[in-house]
């Protein structure tokens, strides 16, 4: 099936993506604003570059980047019959849960047990509170994805037959840009390179174990399908996105409004995150950071993905992407 691309709109007078033309291999490419696009590959001289390894050398690439996009006399091509494919392959993708306050809420509220003897409003109150006291103690959550899960951002998301409940999640996502580990809040932002676009994909019904509830959730399991997270399709360098932390998060399905919230709603925000996961971890080049997903998921409305459904995710200055939702045909 034909993929209809966005016109590139991004805040900033360049982003990177990953493209590739008919029958020829995937080549890291700098978007500019009138659909046209650039084989960094000729323009840098480096036959085997991709975006992970432009990223590798971000501090020294980024003002090369920056005159590139500004010359009007070299290669240029249109976007027009190009292929645009998940803007990097991360080796590492970490992922915040919990994040959102409202959504949060929602969700607890959701999945209460039938016997709760909490009214909703109770219900809320008390999870308004829990989520107020994870602030004040700084306490994210994150837990690790798997790169196998990433698609392009205007792929089909196919939806497994055992997925009974598979739902949306759209997210901002930072963009790792240099080794990073046990960086200080105040300094981890100098290790972002910039931000996309990602829809971390749950199954619900198979978020928490029923074999054994003392285990928890089974994030393998209901986030971790191929192509449950559609990444892309652009990623805008960091000094293009004056702050992260006030940017809209809006998801339409069929055209309706599902998700319209903005990232002012996060308990943690990216310096928070990058700096938590530091202290564990080491970040690497082309890493992501998911940071949660905002209120109005389908298992809010008490509507959840279906064959044939066509999401449309968009976040301020960072683009648009647009999957449909295709049923597993069985083997």
């Amino acid at each position: 099936m034909k993929r209809d691309v966005d016109s590139p709109t991004f805040s900033g007078p360049f982003a990177l993506g990953t493209v590739s033309a008919p029958g020829r291999d995937p080549f890291p490419a700098l978007v500019v604003p009138g659909r046209r696009v650039l084989d960094l590959r000729a323009a840098l001289g480096a036959p085997e570059l991709t975006v992970r390894r432009l990223l590798e050398g971000w501090d020294e690439v980024l003002p090369r980047l920056r005159t590139l996009a500004a010359d009007t006399t070299d290669d240029w091509l249109p976007l027009d019959g190009l292929r645009v494919h998940a803007p990097v392959e991360p080796r590492q993708v970490f992922q915040s849960g919990a994040n959102y306050r409202q959504h949060v809420i929602d969700l607890a509220v959701a999945h209460r047990a039938p016997e709760d003897p909490r009214t909703v409003e109770e219900a809320r109150t008390e999870f308004a509170e829990v989520m107020d006291r994870r602030a004040r103690e700084d306490l994210p959550y994150v837990f690790i994805g798997l790169p196998s899960a990433i698609t392009g951002p205007y792929d089909d998301v196919v939806l497994p037959a055992w997925a009974a409940q598979p739902d949306w999640e759209l997210e901002l996502a930072a963009v790792i840009a240099k080794p990073t580990h046990q960086v200080f809040v105040e300094e981890a932002l100098e290790y972002v390179a910039g931000y996309t676009i990602a829809n971390d994909l749950t199954d619900r019904a198979t978020v928490f174990r029923q074999d054994m509830p003392g285990i928890g959730t089974d994030w393998l399991h209901s986030k971790n399908a191929p192509g449950f997270t559609p990444l892309g399709p652009w990623i805008v360098p960091a000094e293009s996105i004056a702050d992260p932390g006030d940017l809209r998060v809006t998801l339409k399905l069929n055209g309706d409004t599902m998700q319209d919230e903005s990232t002012k709603d996060m308990l943690f925000d990216i310096a928070r995150l990058v700096s938590y996961i530091s202290q564990t971890s080491r970040l690497l080049p082309g890493d992501l950071v998911l940071t949660g997903s905002p209120a109005g998921n389908g298992i809010h409305w008490g509507r959840l993905l279906r064959d044939g459904d066509v999401m449309e995710g968009s976040i301020t200055g960072l683009g648009v992407q647009r999957t449909r939702c295709v049923a597993e045909t069985p083997a």
